[in-house]
């Protein structure tokens, strides 16, 4: 669990340098600056280490380039509100990906319950598109209050929920086929006698 953690970190540090750096100076470029930095260490980082990037850790660099790079280019307060749905759209696309979340569970779900596993990437998409949405119609608001807490407490609960329903039907769905497999493996064997 703790590499799934630390994989799910890694593909977010940029993100939450741009939040921390922002809260700190309130100057969106210098968080972009701080955010594109962090991307481009932590790629840099990966291939001196010598670990393999998949398509994920790309999408996630190339993101933060293009939309740190226009954050900077424009220094827009409107283009940065609506920013994150580019990100949220963006990383649905790449979810559609069938099998993306492999890389973020331990072997015994890949083994136990791999049918399950491509049905939850799948609703991880739609949950980024879905969000995404929501991203776009909270900033047209204008309303600056309620765009903050969308942000923080319904985006990012949204996804913790969702983790924490995953987490538990994963649970749930192994515990049962593994039971199954037991309690069918006596009656094959017999059979075998």
């Amino acid at each position: 669990m703790r590499d799934v953690f630390l994989k799910l970190i890694g593909d977010f540090l940029s993100t939450i340098v741009f939040l921390i750096v922002y809260a700190l100076t309130g100057d969106v470029v210098i968080a972009a600056g701080f955010a594109i930095a962090s991307a481009i260490g932590s790629v840099i980082y990966a291939r001196v280490t010598g670990q393999t990037l998949d398509a994920m850790a790309w999408a996630s660099l190339a993101l933060v380039l293009v939309l740190g790079g226009a954050t900077l280019l424009t220094n827009d307060p409107r283009f940065v509100l609506i920013k994150p749905s580019i990100a949220h759209f963006a990383i649905g696309a790449v979810m559609l990906r069938r099998g993306w979340t492999a890389r973020y569970v331990p072997q015994i779900v890949r083994d136990t319950i791999p049918d399950l596993l491509v049905i939850t990437g799948y609703a991880w998409a739609a949950l980024m598109f879905v969000l995404g949405a929501g991203v776009v119609a909270v900033a047209m608001t204008g309303d600056m209050t309620l765009y903050t807490i969308y942000i923080s407490v319904v985006a990012v609960g949204a996804k913790i929920a969702a983790f924490a329903l995953q987490y538990a039907v994963f649970r749930i769905a192994i515990s049962r086929r593994l039971n199954r497999q037991a309690v069918t493996a006596p009656t094959k064997a017999a059979a075998l006698l």
